[in-house]
């Protein structure tokens, strides 16, 4: 088979942008495209394939950047080993006598590179960026060959993070040729204050010494500065300033870029820089008579709504297909009010960023962590990568955290030298000289770079020893559990405590804040593939009850193989999670709205028919937008009666809006229906003009006396969903404590119906059934029952699950429908059908959560139906107003039956045949 031409392949090139709109120079040529390759497993033939490389291509095609790993490459090949790629490159420097440098944006693992046969440089990391100049081996009037060497052998002490999702193995950045003149900036940093000062500090590689001068230009020319140097040969460290009148602050909501150039001109040339920066600070502080932090943006008060982010793709793994989807990435995240992203043991792209600063997102970023022990070579190879890291994202005004380790990762040690199992009880030990290490780690980050905040160790098992920021993370299902973990960690928070740090170290007035949270793992066998709507609406409310806690992270932005607590799949389509029914117009982003109202009760109540209520209420503000007016809290109370939207009641008062943090707010006093129903008070936070700031929402089952009230001439018949006389589908069962039945595929539930005696109705005219359905969408679990899987150190690098088999799963509402339909017949005769969209679950399904009997074990949790309603044919009623009883059949098509009783779904009824 003849091999496809290497040259018709390359022009068509993934990711063609520059890799570094932060660093962007103009003369450049993007080496992205198809490169030969060939794989080799560890120790077999490293010798040979580089002189086949000087000869001819390698016998395999690979899209760069893509690791090797990934769909995207063409090579999907998940192995550790050694990858060689070679690419034949015509290119020369517009302007003549320039240097050419081959710059790398990343590589997993060890990388040797050689140009036209000659070696031009190794570097080891697989996440920091590097380059080589490689002007004295280049011929600019003919072709030349690049070979690259990656190898990628998974070792205990390479600082990996999270890659079991899917491999990053070698090239998995953009590689480009870029020139520059005999005297050149190789980099600059850029430090702001909220007065307009900007410090400049930046290195400049001189080739003689010489007069040069350095001119920034930003803004069109609206900020410009000019600095006279005289250079040495060799490295020249430059520091200057400048002001900004009138200073434009960077935040998520004005993400406002200096957008410009250094431009270093010297005898050899001129070397123009396109860079941008933002103004911004980051900080912590005091405010009023508190003894603790708040993390303040620009010197005001910020609660951080973020979200965990794996940033991975399920084809180009931890590389993006496109600019685009890195775009898009931002846009998800503040559709849904989110302000800032932790991106999860990685480093991000820098294109990524690029786009966090450009549309406004915080960034926290993780440093990568490695699994083996924390000995000499793994720290090494950890500094390494954090050194570059820093160094590369120092100017990125999003990024206002750096995070070194999470949850311990690499810090723990066995008792015997290199045991991963640790001593004879499997006991892995944080030691003393391990945080130590740690304690020294913050401390040079801090000192390299002191405008951010820097945090030790994300913590999961309460051991900080030194940090900016007190975090710590938490994975409980159902309110009760999560009120009393979240309000436990709140009061033992506070200088001095020991709580959440190791060795007797002692807390500051750090600012607390959580950094992971979210049921995915708060449930047995983890949480599945389940409704989140209605655990998030209630986690949330309890955050926001605390004056002390600055922030949240949850797990996670989107699902990815084992994990579906994502906002959305992995493939970017949507979850619904259903508040709009509560409160016109509510998503998710009211919950994440700085100034809220927050409702201090249960999500869900069971309360008596008229029963009087209080509802406690506080109000929580990280934001001065409102402060000093009086902004006016709309509530309304309603239900829904069988379709009808019915309101009981509603208000109106006014909310002095004052001041920062949490305040209470006078209790809602209202009175409940006087009837079975599920009944919503809907919360507006109104400002001047009608402008709605937040929404919000509590339940409650209201509970008579168990019979359906009737209205005048109107007689009700309930039966039980679980009364069935007879069913025929090839599954069926029952669950949420049996006030819900399902069957599987086509089938029918048979019930026998008693109408009112003549001595209580003596004529019916008309016959309405209502009941509430769903299409019953079968799970493998369904028909081969569960299947569990150990939750071992694989589940933390990603290993895969199919859901299908978990006791918890229950797809939650989102695009992919899954239909039915519904027939009712009577005696055998059909007199209806409804067609049934879909088996969904979210916060819809209150009755489906409110009588969930184990916090931590789903049972069709958050599952509902549809209100269905079959008029009866006159003629046909006329037969049962003869016979008083007639045999009731539910058949459903291909796509299966729920129906819902009393207590499960969204409706308060089982099913209701109406007659008058």
């Amino acid at each position: 088979m003849t091999k496809p031409s290497l040259t018709a392949e390359a022009s068509a090139i993934p990711r063609p942008e520059h890799p570094r709109p932060d660093w962007q120079r103009p003369d450049w040529l993007n080496l992205n495209g198809t490169w030969s390759f060939r794989f080799e497993p560890i120790g077999e033939g490293a010798g040979t394939s580089r002189e086949d490389g000087e000869a001819k291509d390698f016998p395999e095609r690979i899209k760069v950047p893509f690791s090797w790993s990934s769909p995207l490459s063409s090579i999907g090949n998940n192995k550790a080993g050694i990858g060689w790629y070679r690419r034949t490159v015509t290119w020369h420097p517009e302007a003549s006598g320039s240097r050419i440098f081959l710059h790398f944006g990343a590589v997993d693992y060890q990388c040797d590179v050689w140009v036209n046969g000659v070696h031009t440089g190794s570097h080891r990391g697989g996440y920091g960026n590097f380059e080589f100049e490689v002007t004295d081996c280049w011929d600019a009037d003919g072709e030349n060959t690049i070979l690259v060497r990656a190898e990628d052998a998974d070792g205990d002490d390479q600082a990996r993070g999270k890659q079991g999702y899917g491999e990053i193995r070698g090239i998995w950045q953009p590689v480009w040729l870029e020139a520059r003149p005999q005297s050149y900036v190789q980099d600059a940093k850029f430090r702001t204050s909220l007065d307009g000062q900007v410090e400049v500090t930046a290195r400049i590689l001189a080739k003689e010494p010489s007069a040069a001068k350095l001119a920034l230009r930003f803004q069109d020319g609206a900020v410009e500065h000019t600095e006279e140097l005289t250079l040495v040969a060799g490295e020249n460290t430059i520091r200057t300033s400048f002001q900004v009148a009138e200073p434009r602050l960077w935040s998520p909501e004005t993400p406002h870029l200096y957008e410009g150039e250094l431009r270093l001109t010297a005898a050899s040339g001129e070397d123009a820089v396109a860079t941008y920066f933002g103004i911004r600070e980051i900080g912590t502080a005091r405010f009023g008579q508190r003894d603790y932090r708040w993390i303040t943006l620009n010197g005001k008060p910020i609660y951080l709504n973020g979200t965990l982010d794996q940033s991975f793709h399920p084809t180009g793994y931890f590389t993006y297909p496109t600019d685009e989807d890195m775009r898009d990435e931002i846009f998800l995240m503040k559709r849904l009010g989110l302000n800032f992203a932790r991106i999860h043991i990685k480093p991000e792209e820098p294109r990524k960023l690029y786009w966090a600063d450009k549309l406004g997102l915080l960034i926290m970023q993780d440093m990568p962590c490695f699994w083996g022990e924390p000995g000499e070579s793994a720290r090494t190879a950890y500094e390494s990568e954090a050194r570059e890291v820093i160094e590369r994202d120092y100017n990125h005004p999003s990024i206002f955290s750096w995070i070194m380790f999470n949850e311990t990762w690499g810090l723990k040690s066995g008792k015997a030298a290199g045991s991963l199992t640790g001593d004879e009880s499997g006991n892995m030990n944080y030691l003393p000289e391990t945080q130590e290490w740690v304690q020294r780690i913050y401390r040079w980050a801090k000192e390299t770079d002191p405008t951010r905040l820097v945090e030790d160790n994300s913590a999961c098992n309460w051991d900080h020893v030194e940090t900016d920021l007190n975090t710590w993370h938490f994975y409980l299902n159902g309110y009760e559990k999560v009120r009393e973990h979240v309000g436990k960690v709140v009061e033992s928070t506070h200088p001095g405590s020991t709580f959440n740090y190791i060795g007797g170290r002692m807390q500051t007035d750090a600012p607390l804040m959580n950094s992971e949270c979210g049921n995915v793992w708060g449930i047995e066998h983890s949480a599945g593939d389940s409704d989140l709507a209605w655990h998030y609406h209630y986690m949330l409310n309890e955050f926001r009850r605390h004056d002390k806690m600055c922030g949240f992270v949850f797990t996670e932005f989107r699902d990815v193989t084992n994990e579906f607590n994502g906002y959305y799949r992995l493939d970017g389509t949507e979850k619904d999670f259903g508040y709009g029914e509560f409160v016109p117009g509510m998503t998710l982003a009211d919950l994440h709205a700085p100034d809220f109202i927050v409702i201090d009760a249960p999500p869900s109540q069971t309360v008596a028919a008229g029963a009087k209520v209080s509802v406690p209420l506080l109000r929580s503000s990280f934001s001065d937008r409102h402060h000093g007016r009086t902004l006016n809290l709309v509530w309304e109370l309603w239900h829904d009666d069988l379709g009808v939207r019915v309101v009981a009641d509603r208000g109106e008062r006014g909310v002095a809006w004052e001041d920062y943090g949490v305040a209470e707010l006078a209790t809602l006093e209202i009175a409940m229906p006087k009837q079975d129903v599920v009944a919503v008070l809907a919360l507006r936070l109104v400002a001047e003009g009608g402008e709605t700031v937040s929404r919000n929402f509590v339940a409650f089952d209201v509970r008579g006396d168990g019979t359906v009230p009737d209205s005048a001439g109107v007689h009700t018949v309930n039966v039980p969903v679980g009364s069935f006389a007879q069913q025929t589908f090839a599954l069926q069962w029952e669950s949420i404590q049996g006030a819900k039945a399902s069957g599987a595929g086509a089938g029918a539930f048979a019930y026998e119906v008693r109408l009112p005696e003549r001595e209580e109705m003596a004529l019916i005219g008309d016959i309405e059934i209502a009941f509430e359905a769903g299409a019953k969408r079968v799970l493998a679990r369904n028909l081969e029952g569960v299947k569990t899987s150990d939750h071992g150190i694989g589940y933390m690098h990603g290993a895969s699950a199919n859901v299908e088999y978990n006791p918890n799963t229950y797809y939650m509402t989102d695009e992919i429908r899954h239909e039915s339909k519904v027939t009712v017949c009577i005696d055998g005769e059909p007199v209806g059908s409804v067609h049934l969209p879909d088996d969904p679950a979210d916060a819809r399904g209150i009755l489906s959560w409110h009588y969930q009997p184990v916090d931590n074990r789903l049972d069709e949790a958050g599952s509902y139906g549809y209100l269905c309603r079959i008029k009866v044919p006159g003629r046909i009623a006329a037969k049962l107003d003869r016979s008083r009883n007639f045999r009731l059949e539910l058949r459903a098509g291909e796509g299966g039956l729920a129906l819902y009783g009393r207590n499960a779904g969204r409706y308060p009824l089982d099913i209701q045949v109406r007659c008058r």
